[in-house]
């Protein structure tokens, strides 16, 4: 019995240990989050313009915030099942979305065929 507390308590002692992630990771990403954010600066800088522009942003966007996501939030220890718990659902709501825009475009082109445009 004492073999096994001493054995529950070792183990105890070494799970806290691996749950320290090292500083250089937290810099690295920090960093990385800058260099990110100094391209999406660099967009407005240039006077990028239209569909690349607005690419350009949300690509950046999209990278810092699954790097915030993963890293700081500590997604990127969890389990799989609480990943897709939380990762799943706005990824449905953005094909929803997106089909929710493709029948409004079909809905305003079939208008515009038979009703015409407005004077």
């Amino acid at each position: 019995m004492a073999q096994s507390a001493a054995h529950s308590a070792q183990t105890a002692v070494h799970a806290q240990e691996h749950q320290q992630h090292p500083i250089k990771l937290y810099l690295a990403v920090w960093g990385l989050l800058f260099v990110l954010s100094f391209f999406s600066y660099l967009v407005d800088y240039f006077h990028v313009q239209g569909y690349l522009r607005w690419t350009l942003i949300l690509i950046f966007m999209v990278l810092k915030a699954g790097l915030i996501v993963a890293i700081f939030m500590h997604m990127a220890w969890e389990r799989l099942a609480l990943i897709y718990a939380i990762i799943l659902p706005p990824v449905m709501i953005l094909v929803f979305v997106a089909l929710m825009v493709s029948e409004a475009h079909y809905t305003l082109l079939t208008r515009l065929t038979f009703f015409g445009a407005a004077p």
